[in-house]
């Protein structure tokens, strides 16, 4: 299987990471801690980081720190120096940027590590981020329509420099072949560029397409050009039957559905055992149990009272429980309800968390990862553990090890280049396989 990490604004996945024991507090700006947290997961062999962006304010700035680096291309150009095999994936919305410039980017981010950068391509919804731009979101057709466009003409400015162009021949004098170098002229509806782009290729040739949207159109837009797929999925079937999609989608786009991987994402507390587990999650997170009670008596159907946290759901409210058949995360809650945890530790174990949450032991961990690679659920996963200062070791040298005992993991690198680790086609320039 193949593993990246969530990679977000120097703490952690869960709220409560900044106040930590053994954090720094100030982590939210200090790239040192920021390449630190890398080269723990690249000892793991993990194969990329994955770094979401949100560019504007968002949660309770007062008590909470933003869940989001203070910028994604300036993030991995810090780590990219610091480590040497692991890739490093970052979101640009094509919404709010120009093509040249998202072209230009990361192509610069691909040569400055030597061939480890993926573009998560992915379009805005969030009206408070179109705020900032002075802009409002455009219709959800148009912003698709503007995706596909800036994708292409991405990869067309990327391959705008031909192999052999750079010549750097200090005896002969000659810098580039400029009968190598050609513009790409391209306009479309929304974007266009004259180009051509003024960097040659890296030792992948060019950065990989990631893609991390929703709906059909996000379906289409993965099926078309990603070679890895972010997911957001809370059961093994509806993993299943999302990869099952991405799949088909890139077979009809004219691709090999081997060249497309899906990883969902997946949180983690691990710890010796359950209890351990259990309390730091509530270290972390007891300031907003109060808010997620009144969440979980919603898909759960009860009325739930948060003076009683540390009282189990009575056999009563348990027999009267109904789950809500709109929302996957009801019927895990019940179970996890039904094992007898007071209402603290059922809301610690992480039930209404947007992924899976494995809150105990390494195994736990490794037996969940290897259920679902081996249901064809995954081909990887994302990983978020809940503080970088310890989560990400307390995953290296629990759960890897593991994995590798069971032939699920690799135990080093094979190759240099996020292409590599993915297994992704060598691709420069724009994929003339695909059907528009």
């Amino acid at each position: 299987m193949i593993i990246g990490m969530h990679f977000g604004s120097g703490y952690g996945s869960q709220p409560g990471a900044w106040r930590m024991p053994g954090v720094d507090p100030r982590n939210y700006t200090n790239f040192d801690s920021q390449v630190r947290y890398a080269q723990a997961a690249e000892r793991g062999k993990f194969q990329f980081l994955f770094v979401p962006d949100f560019p504007a304010l968002k949660g309770d700035i007062a008590t909470e720190a933003p869940m989001i680096s203070v910028d994604p291309m300036l993030t991995l150009a810090a780590v990219a120096r610091e480590t040497t095999r692991i890739g490093l994936v970052a979101t640009g919305s094509a919404t709010f940027n120009e093509p040249y410039n998202l072209a230009r980017q990361f192509k610069a981010l691909d040569l400055m590590s030597h061939g480890r950068a993926g573009w998560n391509a992915v379009p805005t919804s969030d009206p408070a981020i179109a705020a900032n731009y002075g802009r409002a979101i455009p219709p959800r057709a148009e912003k698709y329509a503007r995706l596909h466009e800036s994708i292409q003409l991405v990869q067309a400015l990327w391959g705008s420099w031909e192999d052999g162009a750079w010549m750097h021949d200090q005896v002969s004098g000659r810098f580039a072949d400029p009968h190598k170098i050609r513009p790409i002229n391209l306009q479309g509806q929304h974007v266009g560029s004259s180009g051509p782009l003024p960097l040659p290729p890296s030792e992948q040739g060019q950065p990989v397409i990631f893609q991390a949207g929703g709906g059909d159109q996000g379906l289409i837009v993965a099926g078309h050009y990603a070679s890895g797929v972010i997911g957001a999925v809370y059961t093994i079937e509806d993993a299943r039957a999302q990869r099952m999609a991405l799949r088909n989608a890139a077979e009809q786009a004219g691709r090999d559905p081997d060249e497309i991987k899906f990883f969902p994402g997946l949180m983690t507390t691990i710890a010796p055992d359950r209890r351990a587990a259990l309390d730091r999650r509530i270290a972390l997170n007891e300031h907003t149990f109060p808010e997620r009670v009144a969440y979980l008596q919603h898909i759960l159907g009860l009325r739930l009272d948060a003076s009683q946290l540390d009282q189990p759901l009575s056999r009563n409210q348990l027999a009267t429980a109904r789950p809500s058949p709109q929302d996957p995360r009801s019927a895990h809650a019940l179970r996890i309800a039904k094992e007898g945890w007071s209402l603290r530790d059922v809301l610690a174990h992480g039930i209404i968390d947007y992924h899976p949450v494995i809150v105990g032991p390494a195994v736990e961990a490794a037996d969940h990862m290897q259920e679902w690679f081996e249901a064809g659920a995954a081909d990887g996963f994302w990983v978020s553990p809940d503080v970088y200062e310890d989560g990400i070791d307390a995953f290296v040298d629990g759960v890897v090890p593991i994995l590798q005992e069971r032939g699920l993991f690799h135990r080093d690198y094979s190759g240099t280049t996020l292409r590599d680790h993915l297994g992704a086609p060598a691709q420069y320039g724009l994929d003339l396989r695909i059907r528009q």
